[in-house]
């Protein structure tokens, strides 16, 4: 199979103890266009009615909604279907093809007599960095060190890694929350997919490698003879690392595999802070309850 249809939705709904009165809000929750991905229908439906809104491209390119919120009100509700095609990708070169995994972080480095580097490596240079959710430590370059032997070529290497994590860290919705830091997150080796994601991008940019945090869904498989579940599914979170005359190729370290026809992407940053599917600021509210539930259907289904 060559391709693959899906029907998203993902609704999003909070509850506040007490009536906001002034509300902002970033929502990142419409596909990207690219050569293998293609949105073939979305809609919004937004309670309450916004006061304003602007659709417009993020500092990386992604689709992104703002939304203002004047008058008063108790809750807010989001949902966003789209129907999805996305196609099997076409990988340039094999990882054994690609380049050492230390020449590649030497490209990376500034020199003052470098020549004029490819626009692609220029644009790929701001993932190498440390960002809000994830820090650059020794630790991490040392956990990553023995998948990075002498001269390996970088994507066996990153495959290798993103093994390495999956054997090793045990999936648990319980074991951490999105302020957890990932120092924890090493010496426990549980989390979630956001964990895996961010730490694999820790291991990576700690050794000079740019990678990025891909946010998007995943298509889920039930239990054989039981239905699928509407509103079961979730976000998913997975990696997107750079190489010259190969581009970007991802990685799931969740799930050890590299994405095709399954993972569909809404957006990429560096990491979640950048591409969180609604996040703002709110004036009033107390507490609130939120609520989130995602749904992908391939189509036929």
């Amino acid at each position: 199979m060559n391709s693959a249809r899906y029907q998203i939705t993902h609704e999003t709904h909070y509850l506040y103890a007490s009536p906001v009165s002034l509300s902002q809000q970033l929502l990142h929750l419409q596909p990207r266009q690219m050569p293998y991905q293609v949105t073939l229908a979305q809609s919004m439906t937004i309670e309450p009615e916004p006061s304003d809104s602007f659709a417009t491209l993020d500092s990386f390119a992604n689709p992104c909604l703002r939304l203002a919120f004047n008058q008063p009100h108790s809750q807010l509700r989001v949902i966003a279907k789209m129907t999805v095609e996305v196609h099997r990708r076409e990988q340039q070169k094999q990882f054994s093809q690609s380049m050492a995994w230390e020449q590649l972080v030497a490209l990376c480095r500034y020199q003052g007599s470098q020549a004029t580097l490819d626009e692609q490596l220029i644009a790929a240079l701001p993932f190498c960095f440390q960002s809000p959710y994830i820090p650059l430590k020794h630790q991490f370059a040392d956990y990553a060190r023995p998948c990075f032997s002498a001269n390996k070529p970088v994507m066996e290497a990153v495959q290798a890694l993103m093994a390495k994590i999956f054997d090793e860290f045990t999936f648990d919705s319980e074991a951490t929350h999105i302020g957890t830091p990932l120092l924890d997150v090493l010496k426990n080796k549980r989390g979630v997919c956001q964990d895996y994601a961010h730490f694999m991008l820790a291991c990576l940019r700690s050794l000079g490698i740019p990678a990025r945090y891909m946010s998007g869904y995943l298509l889920t498989h039930p239990p054989q003879g039981q239905p699928r579940l509407i509103g079961a599914d979730a976000s998913h979170a997975w990696v997107s690392v750079f190489c010259p005359h190969i581009g970007w190729i991802d990685f799931d370290p969740t799930n050890n595999l590299i994405p095709e026809l399954e993972h569909i992407t809404l957006a990429w940053g560096r990491d979640f802070s950048d591409v969180s599917p609604l996040r703002g600021v709110i004036l009033g509210g107390g507490k609130h309850k939120l609520a989130v539930k995602v749904t992908v259907m391939p189509m036929g289904d």
